[in-house]
């Protein structure tokens, strides 16, 4: 644990991690997605994750060159970390569900927060669109792996402008009806977008 800590333990490197485990980004869309990381400090911890191997830098080829970073196939096993330390912070009562958060780590928390025996009697694949960004997460077997990109024909889909409005729907239980009137756009069948809901819930808090 120590040593773990040396490698990730400095404030923002478990963000970046966090930000990049959907897929590379550029250094650009790295500061856009976390408010109050200079320039700077973002350099130096991606200078430092590239030295222990957490993250490799590939560059784009033309005509629309650019510098990407990319986790390792060591630095993606981060992510049951990241969600275990996700399910203990959000059990303290300190703890506001409704904080702004990224796109990403939207998705990411719906992967902490499925209830995996619940899942199991639905299969289904989901879109998300949330503030321009589009994923798609397949439910199967109780599992949920979430990738990039747009669903296939017949999947159900949530849109909205900010994590915001989906986190009352999945999180806050806001029916659906409720929150349509307030921007979120819901995309097929109904009854399954309702069953989808319902397999994701915040952990009991503590004390």
């Amino acid at each position: 644990m120590a040593f773990a800590m040396e490698l990730v333990g400095e404030r923002w490197t478990l963000l970046i991690v966090r930000e990049l485990m959907l897929g590379p980004l550029r250094f650009s869309d790295l500061r856009a997605r976390l408010p109050g990381l200079s320039a700077k400090v973002l350099t130096e911890r991606l200078a430092g994750m590239e030295a222990t191997g957490i993250l490799v830098r590939r560059k784009l080829p033309p005509p629309t060159p650019a510098q990407l970073f990319q986790l390792t196939e060591w630095g993606l096993a981060l992510e049951p970390s990241i969600q275990e330390l996700g399910r203990w912070a959000a059990m303290s009562p300190a703890h506001n569900p409704q904080l702004p958060m990224s796109p990403v780590a939207f998705m990411l928390s719906l992967r902490t927060m499925l209830n995996p025996d619940a899942a199991r009697a639905l299969d289904v694949q989901v879109g998300f669109t949330v503030a321009g960004e589009s994923f798609v997460a397949d439910l199967a077997a109780g599992s949920m792996p979430v990738r990039r990109g747009e669903p296939g024909e017949g999947a159900i889909g949530f849109a909205a402008d900010t994590p915001l409005p989906l986190l009352r729907v999945f999180y806050g239980k806001q029916p659906l009806e409720q929150a349509e009137q307030a921007g979120v756009t819901i995309r097929g069948d109904r009854n399954r977008a309702r069953r989808f809901v319902e397999l994701f819930a915040l952990p009991p808090k503590t004390g």
